[in-house]
């Protein structure tokens, strides 16, 4: 079976605080970029245990740090689950604040679900998908939605963008644990929800990404993309989760 998963942006992400579990409690809108997506295949295999394979954007790590094989794992410590081969031709960039790595666990969730029948449900699969990452539940259902505590729980809305957004991925890798570790957390929740609905010119004063703050000064050339998609023609602009990748929201 094949299945599509999507990249995602972030319009807005306020960093509110660092958790006693290690991570942060956040609040940001996530919106579906469907326009770039990677392909996964899952197939029973032949052999007596399951394996990924790699095709297209190189992807560093050992296997058993894939998000895809942990996955597996998490569903076969209750299921009954045969070994697989798992084909994972990565389009979305790697590092770049798209979500790539969260939406192929839950692609491989919904896969593993429908191949072998399990019966479980959206709600729970998005339970098994807060165990694998921050935004992992937000690609079940892979709609426009507020996110909040560590990022798994989500307020779906009715959100469309009818603007056209173009994405820039400049070559540089940004870990999350790397951005993480040099943002300063902000307790003082700006009302994003309100400056979602308002009209889309006033975002560029209003909408911010946190960690932009902490990546510019680091990386200048992704501020550069930044600037260059205003001096475009943008009607907003913004570094997506914890970079590196740029977009902007263009009216034409």
């Amino acid at each position: 079976m094949i299945i599509f998963p999507s990249a995602k942006i972030n319009i807005g992400l306020q960093i509110l605080s660092k958790r006693d579990d290690g991570f942060h409690n956040i609040y940001t809108f996530l919106y579906p970029f469907n326009e770039l997506k990677d392909i996964l295949e899952i197939v029973k295999s032949n052999n007596k245990e399951t394996n990924i394979h790699f095709s297209g954007n190189i992807i560093d790590g050992v296997k058993d740090d894939n998000l895809c094989i942990k996955t597996y794992n998490l569903l076969s410590e209750i299921y009954d689950l045969p070994p697989v081969d798992i084909y994972l031709h990565k389009k979305i960039p790697v590092g770049a604040g798209l979500g790539g790595g969260s939406s192929n666990a839950a692609a491989t969730l919904i896969l593993l679900n429908r191949m072998f029948e399990l019966g479980i449900s959206n709600d729970e699969l998005k339970v098994f998908a807060g165990k694998l990452g921050s935004d992992c539940a937000f690609f079940i259902d892979n709609k426009p939605a507020f996110a909040s505590s560590r990022g798994e729980i989500l307020e779906e809305v009715d959100f469309n963008l009818n603007n056209k957004i173009e994405v820039k991925v400049p070559n540089i890798h940004i870990s999350t644990k790397e951005a993480y570790s040099l943002v300063k957390p902000n307790s003082n929740v700006r009302n994003l929800k309100e400056m979602i609905y308002s009209d889309i010119s006033t975002w560029k004063d209003n909408i911010k990404n946190d960690f932009e703050e902490s990546i510019f000064p680091i990386h200048p050339e992704i501020k550069k993309i930044k600037d260059e998609m205003y001096a475009n023609g943008a009607v907003y602009a913004a570094m997506s989760g914890s970079g590196s990748a740029v977009y902007g929201i263009f009216d034409k």
